[in-house]
């Protein structure tokens, strides 16, 4: 591939295959800056009776060149590259693409302590955009026979294996290579080919590795993941897996090496690239950010901490077809404390059933709208509380262990996450991104993830992160416009003052200053939510800013530490500053009564539903 200058990309076009649907954008450069023109999309034919992911892309790309006026395909329904000059509306400089069809990048990891090495693998594996399938494991508590049995069965796409320091022992990890060669695995795709197996493990071991799996497997070698105790080199590995994804996976998906012929840069997958383009805001800006994409199987998490990017996968937590598993995960009574209204048990589970039956459906009904919302705060609540869990400092690091320690799955070192130091939240995923108010998608946020002290928060508007996140690797400059103008639909922020209050007690008192001369001075209380409205700059498009004046009361915290005044400026959005004194840790009141109130006291405040329309219910 051709390498291309960004000072010479001023047409953009864009694809993702996504497992249902495939969606291209089309991007110019217009006045200096890079922004979305259109948009178009059409069903993913990966699978029969098509079986050419090409066909897809094709009708998407031809309904961006409808609705643009620009002729992007040729007469043999190729795309035009590179763009025709002299202001033709004919070509396109650059055409990238993301893919998750046909399931996505499915894998499997190995590790010689659950806790250690493994957990690395795990993570290079997630930041690279697959679905980790199982971890396997010497201390894992399953017999050999059972976790050869494991592989066999899941059949994923490629394993990466590690295991010990470089110079440690060799023991364990030789082992493990000894395992997958007896399991003999075959891949989920195709059967002309062997399994691609990365190891990334102790130098020492590389060739007692090689000698048991060459013969059995497609075997790569590539830097050790933890080449010390105290340092994860996860990048190399990644590397390694985008390259065999390419390669192997996606060569045996059909019509996808067509479709790498067309394409300017590699093919990533989309959890991977939408993961690219929350580090690239991050970098950019200097910013802490979580990011969350809430499907209808899955929702995934990514954040970058302390300079640190982490993703998880929450594979049974999702809005339809594993509605039903967050219901069982959370309990009943969990779901229902976000409901203001009272519902039978068995209504409610035929509810959910429904929605596992007929995924595509949505809410018909005010009372089904905050169900389903109230399931959503659920899953996101979890998928969040796993990634805290899994985002953590190095184990093992800077501590005095045992080796019964290192070989106890519950020793953990502290999470990164940090909600204080927090700057924006992003959501994404249908229930997020198309709700019918943007408030109730920003208390949706808040519920499931308090953010503590002031935080930025916005939704994905048409799911253009995977695309954005591919174009960051040749253009991050284009990216990062995209991303702040037409992708991201900023909502507003929320300041949370973080400590043990109560009810009566003085939470902030505050001091607004907006930019049309507005002032609004007054005090938040236990238990209050309160709504500024401070929307847009005509000209930038870009929200306006607030000055504000925090005083916490007592050892409340609001960023600038326990009781500390704060004064600074806060960004507005389509749904405005939000003043959020119901305490962090956040308790919902036990007494029904009390508990139906403060909701629809803090749905008013907000304005998320209708006011008559809660009335009702």
């Amino acid at each position: 591939m051709a390498e291309i200058k960004p000072e010479n990309i001023e047409v953009i076009l864009a694809t993702d295959c996504g497992s249902t649907t495939t969606k291209a954008i089309l991007i110019e450069k217009r006045d200096g800056q890079y922004r979305l023109i259109v948009r178009g999309e059409a069903p993913t034919t990966v699978e029969a009776p098509f079986e050419d992911v090409t066909m897809g892309v094709l009708n998407a790309v031809g309904e961006v060149e409808e609705l643009s006026g620009r002729k992007l395909l040729d007469e043999n329904e190729k795309i035009i590259s590179p763009r025709a000059k002299d202001g033709q509306k004919i070509g396109t400089d650059i055409y990238i693409s993301t893919s998750s069809a046909g399931g996505g990048l499915q894998m499997m990891v190995a590790g010689v302590v659950r806790s250690m090495t493994a957990e690395s693998a795990e993570r290079a594996a997630l930041g690279a955009g697959a679905i980790v399938m199982d971890v396997i494991a010497s201390n894992d508590k399953r017999k050999p026979y059972q976790q050869i049995e494991r592989i066999r069965h899941l059949r994923p796409d490629m394993i990466l294996l590690s295991g010990g320091i470089d110079g440690g022992t060799t023991t364990h990890v030789v082992e493990l290579a000894e395992l997958i060669a007896a399991a003999d695995p075959r891949p989920r795709l195709g059967s002309s080919y062997k399994l691609p197996v990365i190891y990334a493990g102790n130098i020492q071991a590389r060739g007692a590795v090689s000698d048991s799996l060459k013969e059995k497997v497609d075997l790569i070698i590539t830097d050790n993941l933890r080449p010390v105790l105290e340092r994860e080199n996860l990048l190399p590995a990644r590397e390694a897996i985008h390259d065999l994804f390419l390669e192997h996976v996606m060569a045996q998906a059909p019509g996808y090496r067509k479709l790498m012929g067309w394409t300017d840069t590699p093919i990533m997958p989309t959890p991977g690239a939408v993961g690219l383009i929350i580090k690239t805001i991050s970098e950019i800006e200097g910013i802490e950010v979580v990011g969350v994409d809430i499907g209808g199987a899955t929702t995934d998490v990514f954040s970058v901490f302390q300079g640190v990017f982490n993703r998880t996968v929450s594979a049974n937590l999702g809005m339809s077809y594993s509605v039903s598993n967050v219901f069982a995960e959370a309990g009943l009574p969990n779901v229902m404390r976000w409901v203001p209204f009272h519902m039978e048990e068995r209504d409610l589970r035929n509810r959910v059933k429904n929605k596992m039956i007929r995924p595509t459906t949505i809410p018909q009904s005010m009372e089904e709208l905050i169900f389903e919302q109230a399931i959503a705060k659920e899953a996101l609540r979890l998928a969040f509380i796993q990634h805290k869990n899994f985002a953590t400092v190095l184990k093992g690091v800077q501590q005095q262990r045992t080796i019964a320690d290192a070989f106890d799955q519950k020793a953990s070192g502290g999470t990164l996450v940090n909600m204080m130091t927090l700057n924006m939240l992003i959501g994404s995923g249908g229930v997020l991104s198309h709700a019918p108010r943007r408030q109730q998608s920003a208390l949706m946020m808040i519920d499931a993830f308090l953010p503590e002290g002031i935080t930025r928060l916005s939704v994905d508007s048409i799911f253009m992160m995977p695309q954005l996140g591919v174009l960051s690797t040749v253009h991050p400059q284009a990216a990062t416009e995209v991303f702040n103008k037409d992708c991201l639909i900023h909502l507003g922020t929320c300041v949370a003052p973080a400590g043990d209050s109560k009810e009566g007690k003085e939470m902030l008192k505050y001091h607004l200053e907006f930019p049309d001369g507005r002032v609004e001075d007054g005090k938040l209380m236990f238990g209050e939510l309160k709504c500024f409205p401070l929307g847009f700059d005509e000209k930038t498009a870009l929200p306006l800013k607030a000055k504000v004046v925090l005083e916490p009361g007592g050892r409340l915290d609001v960023g600038a530490g326990p009781g500390a005044k704060m004064e600074t400026t806060v960004s507005g959005g389509v749904v405005g500053i939000i003043l959020d004194g119901r305490g962090r840790p956040f308790v919902l009141p036990t007494d029904d009564a009390i508990r139906v109130r403060k909701l629809k006291e803090w749905m008013n405040a907000t304005n998320i539903y209708p006011t008559k329309a809660l009335e009702r219910v």
